[in-house]
């Protein structure tokens, strides 16, 4: 047995004696994603944490999703098997910053994407993912002004969809930003019949060209329920593994190699598996913190219901 199977059995024991459940986002690396009990977008990953049985939660992701599962259950022990596993993009925003926002634009909303900090979410009237956030917005009183944190391009694009007025905080995404309009063309007309999606972190100039628009979730079921075969990719390229192993028929190109998450890389089987076995790192947060963070992710899951 190599040592690659051996640390999948280790985990499969670890799982049923510590009763945990492994969530793993889709830009995981492939044997992390082999190992979850549940792999998906940021909108089914805290669908799934919200509803668990588990006592212990290893999330495998990026620490903002590991605190909301810690937010939305505050009971149980949730582990990011990588400590250093943050998000570029979170770490744009702060709640003081946002604080101040809010003061200078008295009546405002904030819709809060979830790639951000329990502090900003605890600043937040609603979160949103980038499978509902167009929904959510809509959800809220037209005569509102919105704050959008801290995503300016998935902030921008749901202004599209919506018309609504928003200030969009100038945060973005430096994986998805690598995805170049130009790189989008030269697949084009590498792959003319190839069906182009991009993920709305993109930059505007990237989404234009695209003949789809929408989530890791919404890209894996599009693809799948397509009768089309072939698919430019314009995500993180994670998303590619699961995209092949459920569609063996089908081709998918990514728009660029550039397009990989360094800290979304950084969780491995060994990482999983310590996690398992010591049950840390542990997402600790402040019990006041979770009670205000928590309203706005439970009005998300309210609208998405």
């Amino acid at each position: 047995m190599d040592s690659q199977s051996a640390l999948v059995q280790q985990i499969a024991y670890l799982k049923k004696e510590k009763n945990a459940v492994i969530l793993v986002h889709s830009y995981q690396k492939p044997e992390v994603q082999d190992i979850g009990d549940y792999v998906g977008d940021s909108l089914g990953l805290c669908i799934e944490a919200s509803k668990t049985d588990a006592d212990r939660i290893i999330f495998c992701g990026v620490h903002f999703m590991a605190e909301s599962a810690k937010i939305l259950n505050p009971d149980k022990i949730v582990v990011l098997p990588d400590a250093n596993a943050g998000c570029p993009m979170a770490s744009m925003a702060d709640a003081e910053g946002l604080g101040k926002l809010k003061s200078e634009n008295p009546g405002v909303l904030v819709v809060c994407y979830v790639n951000s900090t329990a502090e900003v979410k605890a600043e937040s009237d609603i979160c949103c993912t980038s499978s509902n956030a167009v929904a959510v917005v809509n959800s809220l009183p037209k005569d509102k002004r919105i704050i959008f944190v801290p995503d300016k391009y998935l902030g921008g694009y749901v202004c599209e969809q919506t018309g609504r007025d928003m200030i969009l905080w100038p945060g973005y995404c430096p994986t998805h930003q690598k995805i170049l309009p130009e790189y989008i063309m030269e697949k084009k007309r590498a792959y003319p019949r190839a069906v182009v999606l991009a993920h709305p972190e993109c930059s505007k100039e990237t989404i234009q060209l695209a003949d789809v628009v929408g989530s890791t979730g919404y890209m894996f079921s599009y693809c799948s329920e397509s009768e089309k075969q072939q698919f430019i990719i314009a995500t993180e390229n994670g998303l590619l593994y699961r995209l092949k192993k459920f569609n063996p028929g089908k081709e998918f190109i990514p728009a660029s190699d550039l397009a990989v998450c360094p800290n979304m890389k950084l969780t491995t089987l060994r990482s999983v598996c310590r996690a398992l076995d010591r049950m840390e790192p542990e997402i600790d947060l402040d019990p006041e913190l979770i009670r205000k963070s928590y309203d706005p992710i439970a009005r998300m899951l309210e609208v998405t219901a």
